[in-house]
């Protein structure tokens, strides 16, 4: 996807979070567990995601050269956080709508401009998003599209992230076959040729299950699922 796209994509991601996590307040309230998420309630949810848009928000308006010097923010009370969701996640679209793609940044990985930070919030947010709407049971599909881009982005960025000594010993690749996308992506490719499982279902499925918001029984496993299982969780996401 185009950092442009990019872009669409958090704008849409963000108002979906915003209208999921107000409907969920008024009907279960704050405390309300989040499924993805089992050591959040809904505020947690909500804040996690506010104070994340406000740092790349900063970085990127800053065009700051390391996270020295962040203002970090102050937790509102429950009552007010929807608010300073939503003022955060305008300012992070107008700064990232401000800047060039090219522009250099600060980020945790290799990558260190504005294009990584785009993509990186599209992702983020969309799968927020996705927490909110599950605390509300009426999750919307992910696009094949996104779904893909976040696939590639997991294995590109998250996975050398989580693992930069690479695989862990003993690995054999997992196949996801995103089946609306006509795509396959590996997962440990450069571990042999025969893969221990496929993986298939929509690329947005597929998307949530390595981040966990979704078990592998909610897309079809050709293989040894319980190892498939294991190594995926070897990448961490904490």
């Amino acid at each position: 996807m185009a950092p442009e796209e990019h872009l669409q994509v958090l704008r849409a991601a963000n108002a979906r979070f915003a209208a999921a996590a107000g409907a969920a307040r008024t009907r279960h309230g704050w405390r309300a567990r989040v499924p993805g998420c089992p050591d959040w309630d809904l505020a947690d949810l909500v804040w996690h995601l506010a104070e994340v848009q406000h740092f790349w928000g900063w970085l990127v308006r800053t065009r700051a050269p390391s996270p020295a010097g962040y203002p970090e923010p102050v937790r509102p009370a429950d009552d007010a956080l929807l608010a300073f969701s939503a003022d955060h996640a305008r300012a992070l679209e107008d700064a990232l709508d401000g800047a060039a793609p090219t522009d250099r940044v600060w980020t945790w990985a290799p990558r260190q401009d504005v294009a990584f930070a785009l993509r990186r919030q599209a992702q983020e947010a969309t799968v927020h998003r996705v927490d909110a709407e599950q605390v509300l049971d009426e999750v919307t599909p992910i696009g094949a599209d996104v779904g893909l881009d976040g696939l590639d982005e997991w294995l590109e960025v998250m996975v050398p992230g989580a693992l930069p000594d690479g695989p862990p010993a003993g690995a054999e690749p997992v196949v996801l076959h995103a089946v609306d996308a006509d795509a396959e992506r590996r997962l440990f490719a450069g571990s042999g040729d025969l893969p221990v499982a496929t993986l298939t279902g929509p690329a947005g499925d597929l998307l949530l299950a390595v981040w966990r918001r979704l078990p592998l029984t909610a897309v079809t496993v050709d293989g040894d699922a319980d190892r498939a299982q294991e190594l995926l969780a070897a990448v961490s996401l904490d």
